[in-house]
């Protein structure tokens, strides 16, 4: 039986897929819980259309996000943090990086950005993902405030 995913299923497909299942899997537990719906002939011409329509909204996601990390990448970036004879008080963290990022007018969520906990003076960087297909590294220099 075909059907429509309308969620990910793990070892099964990704939302949006038409896979092939056993009836009663998809009757009895997929259609059901609200993973999938019948693939109907009318159900893949929508199908067909919603993709389409998506695809110009996702490639314009997609520029802006490598555009961004071009940004980013390309950024000069400070942090001066409280710090004696090169080790800091305290860490430098994902948030310390998206606000200064911020400072620079750069708006980044700190939970897409991936740093280590940073207990010294020197250069660094981060990986910030912002796209399922765009990471950005992050090139930041932590210094010691006067």
């Amino acid at each position: 039986m075909e059907v429509i995913l309308i969620k990910d299923i793990e070892n099964l497909g990704y939302a949006n897929d038409i896979v092939n299942v056993k009836p009663g899997y998809a009757n009895n537990y997929l259609i059901p819980q609200g993973y999938a719906k019948a693939a109907t002939a009318a159900a893949k011409k929508v199908l067909a259309e919603n993709l389409r329509q998506r695809a110009h909204k996702d490639a314009k996601i997609l520029a802006d996000a490598q555009a961004l990390a071009e940004t980013i990448a390309n950024l000069p970036l400070t942090l001066a943090v409280k710090a004696e004879e090169g080790k800091l008080f305290g860490t430098v963290t994902a948030t310390d990086l998206a606000e200064a990022l911020a400072a620079k007018g750069i708006t980044i969520d700190r939970k897409v950005i991936a740093v280590d906990a940073i207990k010294t003076v020197g250069e660094y960087e981060a990986v910030a993902k912002l796209h399922r297909d765009v990471k950005a590294t992050i090139k930041f220099t932590v210094t010691a405030a006067e």
